[in-house]
């Protein structure tokens, strides 16, 4: 059971000034020990800390010992100081002795194999501060920490505030300001670090570092230059954009081991899973998406860190303003060009997913619908993220930029170190604009599902109408037979048709510029030549537009599987640009062949993305970008062992392109598939890579091959004991190869059956559980038995995964 919306009102209805002095000692091998002493006011007499897992826990109350009431989640609290009248505070100490983790969730435990260096890391935010410490763990009540940790000596350790005093292992943090518990951070380790001070305008100075694992000391010193500019600049943007200074008195960004999601926006220590720093090269798809992530970050620390949201039914209000503000900053501050793209080829198509199935909410659902945290946990979706980003590209296009961001800053400057709704934020840019902003928000974040922009003919003269019930604002872009643009212009569709006589006769693009969040529906004549030509499009934006589009037609089976598997063959081999490539390849293998190809075919698809990638592999010897693209993709989907063998034996592709280490691992993981490396060829190649990366590569490898033993021993691997994240994702991506349906047909079963207890450990291991989903067309059989299973008891988070597995496959 988790936290109740009922229980975080009443709670909140009754405590207030509440402040944490938290005192961790992380050197004991197995368990940690956690101090916290939290002061606070009430006008009740009895109430509840969280507190999670712990081992052993004594408790004092207002200076007395008292026997401790606990269940393994709360701490029971009786005889409060209740007089409010009198300034009366009461101050709780809580003892605990609580064990680490190593699924993310807590304080997550991480031994690298290149060196022995030991990294312990409180990786909190929803409902996971109690597995640290004893807290009122809910958003609407912020507190000040001072945090003082106990390390080895030979550590570094990185907190939420700046470091007041450090010796011999005792490290002490300056307190922060009123910040939720789940934004509390604790990173210790030997970090290899790149510090410096910023000057700012207002004549003090702001401390910055990035840190990264002694092993990856060559890759952060590879990077720091860009790190350091990109920070920089993303910091210059936003002090441009938002009338509120940095709330923070640091600026921390560590990349970290075992981190359940992409980055945690940490007050003033950002944390980032360790992938984003890759061993070898980064390509520069890799380079503009970090730089998206580091401003996405950098945006919560007033969306989220100073203005929090209440409750969870406005996730929105931090993770939509985060992916907006990503975008465009990166690319507005710190240079990074046309992202665009990105957003179209890999966030819209999340969103439109998310919005297509019955599991989908409003944007800003009711707090009513979201009852419970576990709840909150199924909302940190497509839908809080892509869509909500998308509809904030429309609110800023339709408004106009400048009323946008003067609504924007009013709400930031009214709830600094506060909570706030959707009903505050309509408030403030209702207060900065003329326009009927209530209706906006009404009809776009109250009502899930999105519309349709659709073209028909009145003779030449297209006509654009809607399908559903939004205002859109959108470029629309006209092409002569050439595919040639003729014309661009920006229209408002509601419920009336809206002809365009001067695109008479001309192929015709809605929401050319990727303004709004909408399905397309081109008229037959458009469609002819646009799928004719695709590639020949000048602008990328449209280009990826268009593939985001035929993609949801695959979706909704108004093209088939075999129609856009076409397109990638003819058209994806000439596109010039390497996030394009790569967007089409992911939906294409992650999303089409799993979910619209028969397991009987599903080898010839991935033949012909095979195919698709060896022309364009063959076309690109002059872009080192496009050629690590496609180089990435056919080593994944080929089945000629020869040139795969000699990619390994030279470890490069081919003149002038490095074999990457992912990329040579996804060839190594191929190869098993195939039945081309045994167990030892493996273990070979997993001593000769000798890290952390190498081990999970060996295991996705070991996996992936086509035997029920490799298939027995990967899943029993899998129901281990306390299995750590990063293993056990490692061993589902390898055991699901769409190829090998036939042969995982028992294993299907078995996940339906083991999965639900597998989810009881946590909420990110129920999403890693639900992610592990099998990746391979169902037959109905199978999905009778999905079926079968959603009708029994399965916890809330992992039923949510299996419903929109069941959605995509129906």
């Amino acid at each position: 059971m988790s936290l109740t919306l009922d229980e975080a009102r009443t709670r909140a209805g009754v405590l207030s000034s509440v402040s944490y002095s938290l005192d961790l000692d992380l050197t004991g091998p197995e368990t940690f020990r956690s101090h916290t002493r939290v002061r606070f006011r009430s006008t009740v007499a009895e109430t509840f800390l969280d507190l999670k897992g712990a081992l052993a826990v004594s408790l004092v109350v207002n200076g007395e010992a008292v026997e401790v009431a606990y269940d393994g989640r709360r701490v029971g609290l009786t005889g409060l100081s209740t007089g409010l009248s009198d300034g009366a505070v009461n101050e709780v100490e809580v003892t605990a002795t609580i064990p680490y983790t190593t699924d993310g969730d807590g304080m997550h435990t991480f031994t690298d194999p290149v060196d022995g260096s030991r990294y312990v890391s409180a990786y909190l935010g929803m409902d996971n501060a109690s597995k640290v410490f004893a807290c009122f763990d809910q958003n609407d009540l912020k507190a000040s920490f001072a945090v003082a940790v106990t390390a080895d000596p030979a550590d570094t350790v990185l907190a939420n505030g700046a470091v007041v005093s450090h010796d011999a292992g005792r490290w002490v943090f300056a307190a922060t300001p009123p910040i939720p518990p789940a934004l509390l951070v604790v990173a210790a380790g030997p970090w290899h670090s790149v510090r410096w001070t910023y000057a700012l305008d207002s004549g003090e100075s702001l401390d910055f570092g990035w840190h990264a694992r002694r092993s990856l000391a060559d890759e952060l010193d590879r990077d720091a230059d860009e790190l350091r500019r990109t920070s920089e600049a993303c910091f210059v943007h936003y002090a441009d954009l938002i009338d509120e200074p940095y709330p923070f008195d640091s600026y921390d960004q560590v990349f970290v081991p075992g981190l359940n999601w992409g980055a945690q926006e940490m007050p003033g220590c950002v944390t980032y899973r360790d992938e984003l720093l890759p061993r070898g090269a980064i390509t520069d798809t890799q380079r503009a998406i970090r730089a998206v992530i580091i401003a996405h970050e950098m945006s919560h620390m007033w969306f989220g860190d100073s203005m929090t949201m209440t409750w969870w039914e406005d996730t929105w209000l931090q993770e939509s303003f985060a992916d907006y503000m990503g975008y465009r900053v990166a690319e507005a501050g710190a240079g990074f060009s046309d992202l665009r793209v990105e957003v179209e080829v890999g966030s819209k198509p999340w969103g439109y997913r998310s919005d297509a199935r019955s599991s989908t909410h409003p944007v800003a659902p009711l707090a009513v619908d979201v009852p419970d945290v576990d709840t909150a946990a199924t909302i940190f979706d497509g839908i809080s993220y892509a869509k909500g980003g998308a509809c904030l590209v429309q609110l800023a296009f339709w408004l106009g930029d400048e009323e946008f961001m003067a609504g924007v800053n009013r709400h930031l400057t009214r709830f600094r170190f506060a909570n706030a709704t959707l009903a505050d934020f309509v408030e403030s840019l209702a207060a900065s604009s003329p326009k009927d902003v209530r209706g906006w928000v009404d009809a776009w974040l109250r009502r899930p599902g999105f519309d349709t922009v659709s073209v028909r003919r009145d003779g030449d003269v297209p006509v654009l109408e809607r399908e559903g019930s939004r205002p859109h604002a959108f470029t629309v872009a006209g092409y002569d037979s050439s595919l040639r643009l003729v014309e661009r212009k920006r229209i408002e569709l509601g419920a009336e048709p809206v002809p365009l006589p001067e695109f008479a006769g001309l192929v015709v693009v809605p929401n050319a510029g990727g303004e709004t969040f909408a399905a397309l529906r081109l008229d037959p004549g458009s469609w002819d030549v646009l799928s004719g030509g695709l590639s020949r499009i000048e602008d990328p934006l449209v280009r990826a537009v268009l593939w985001s589009a035929t993609a949801l037609r695959v979706r909704s089976r108004d093209l088939s599987a075999d129609d856009y598997l076409d397109l990638v063959e003819t058209h994806l081999p000439a596109e010039t640009r390497a996030d394009i490539i790569e967007g089409v390849l992911a939906e294409t293998r992650s999303v089409v062949i799993p979910q619209r190809v028969p397991a009987s075919r599903a080898a010839g698809a991935v033949a012909r993305v095979a195919a698709a990638s060896a022309a364009g592999l063959a076309a690109s010897a002059d872009d080192e970008q496009r050629a690590l693209a496609w180089t990435a993709a056919l080593a994944a989907t080929s089945a000629d062992a020869e040139l795969l063998r000699s990619w390994l034996d030279a470890d490069k592709v081919g003149v002038g392109i490095p074999l990457l280490p992912t990329a040579r691992w996804a060839a190594i993981v191929r190869l098993a598939s195939l039945g081309e490396a045994d167990a030892r060829f493996i273990a070979t190649e997993r001593d000769r890579d000798g890290t952390a990366e190498g081990e999970l590569g060996a295991l996705r490898a070991l996996a992936a091959r086509p035997s029920t033993s490799a298939k027995d021993a990967a899943w029993e691997a899998m129901l281990a004991p306390g299995v750590d994240n990063r293993r056990f994702g490692a061993l589902a991506s390898g055991m699901w190869i769409a190829e090998q349906a036939h042969l995982l047909r028992p294993y299907v079963t078995a996940y339906l059956a083991e999965a639900p207890a597998l989810a009881t450990r946590g909420q990110a291991f129920a999403i890693e559980v639900g992610r592990a989903f099998p990746r391979i067309a169902l037959d109905e059989g199978q999905l009778d038995a999905l079926r079968t299973a959603l009708a029994g008891e399965v916890p809330t988070i992992l039923r949510r995964s299996w419903e929109d597995h069941f959605d995509d496959r129906e």
